[in-house]
């Protein structure tokens, strides 16, 4: 989510012009209500149907069908994997879902936590979408995951970005809790055995498909090798293209990367000793509380006001416990 937030703020801060005429996916919840079956984030009773919290987050409303479909897929994969591990997320309503006072804003935050004895920590999912100035929207959707310290193995991050329907960003990634040149086992358990940089690089080989660098030294230094950041762009009005490389491409990337963290990750625990678990509760308290200071409490109040975003901060302060 933070990633997704910082590139939303630097489209509409910046001097990128969108066509008018380009205006959000139409919602086509027939096409994901198999999947959206299996998602059990439960919204207070008191919500109108009409801003109802969990339908807002499983409709992924602004997005197009493929990617709507990827991104349900995903969490609906992880929640049949952890089951009953996993707790019913209890975010209140104004969070789960919120609006900026403009109307020309809207989000959704999704959260899981898992109960003690399992290796997750919790599982974090959002979209947002914010009209650009120019015309059309930015629309945001991801999916993180977080792991105890218990286990020393890598988190799970997916965003996709996408300013015009011929146009995206993605980000895609298992990030790493350890220094990979202090700890070469761990690089070669988790990113050579595995063979990650192989979907980068089978990506990368689409003529659509271009490396792209977040203007952001910090995300940059957050991520693993054998990331995936990537933009794709389709020429003017070939919409079906990027239909087509979400579904014959991304998706089937993410969803082997997420089997992979799945039983690799977030099944085992490492049995880290006392003073490694130490060092990773330091790294991952610092990791959360520089995406709370540098990133979301730093765009979120443009993109929504500072009430809400005092409002939605708070909570999430208290899901990365910082």
């Amino acid at each position: 989510m933070a990633m997704a937030v910082h590139i939303c703020t630097n489209f509409l801060h910046s001097t990128h012009t969108v066509p008018s005429s380009l205006r959000p996916y139409p919602a086509n919840p027939s096409s994901t209500t198999v999947v959206r079956t299996r998602i059990s984030c439960l919204s207070s009773s008191s919500s109108s149907p009409r801003m109802d919290p969990q339908t807002k987050f499983m409709e992924f409303p602004h997005v197009s069908a493929p990617i709507r479909d990827l991104m349900l897929g995903l969490v609906s994969s992880v929640e049949t994997h952890l089951g009953s591990s996993l707790l019913p997320c209890s975010l209140p309503p104004d969070v789960q879902y919120y609006q900026n006072p403009n109307g020309n804003a809207e989000g959704t935050v999704f959260v899981r936590s898992a109960i003690p004895s399992s290796p997750v920590d919790f599982i974090l999912g959002s979209w947002i979408n914010c009209k650009l100035p120019s015309g059309g929207a930015l629309n945001i959707a991801s999916l993180s995951t977080y792991l105890k310290p218990s286990t020393n193995a890598p988190n799970f991050l997916i965003e996709v970005i996408q300013s015009t329907p011929t146009s995206l960003v993605l980000i895609l990634d298992m990030p790493p809790r350890k220094d990979l040149v202090l700890y070469p086992e761990y690089l070669k358990t988790f990113y050579e055995d595995t063979e990650l940089d192989r979907h980068r690089q089978l990506l990368e080989k689409l003529p659509e498909v271009t490396p792209y660098s977040s203007p952001s030294l910090y995300i940059r230094a957050l991520i693993s090798p054998t990331a995936i950041l990537v933009r794709i762009e389709a020429e003017a009005g070939e919409i079906t293209r990027i239909d087509e490389i979400i579904r014959d491409n991304l998706s089937p990337i993410a969803n082997e990367m997420i089997e992979v963290w799945l039983s690799l990750c977030a099944s085992v625990d490492k049995e880290v000793g006392e003073a490694e678990m130490a060092y990773l509760e330091k790294r991952d308290l610092i990791t959360k509380t520089k995406t709370i200071e540098i990133d979301l409490g730093t765009n979120i109040p443009r993109l929504f006001g500072q009430e809400i975003a005092d409002r939605v901060l708070g909570v999430l302060r208290g899901v990365f416990n910082v």
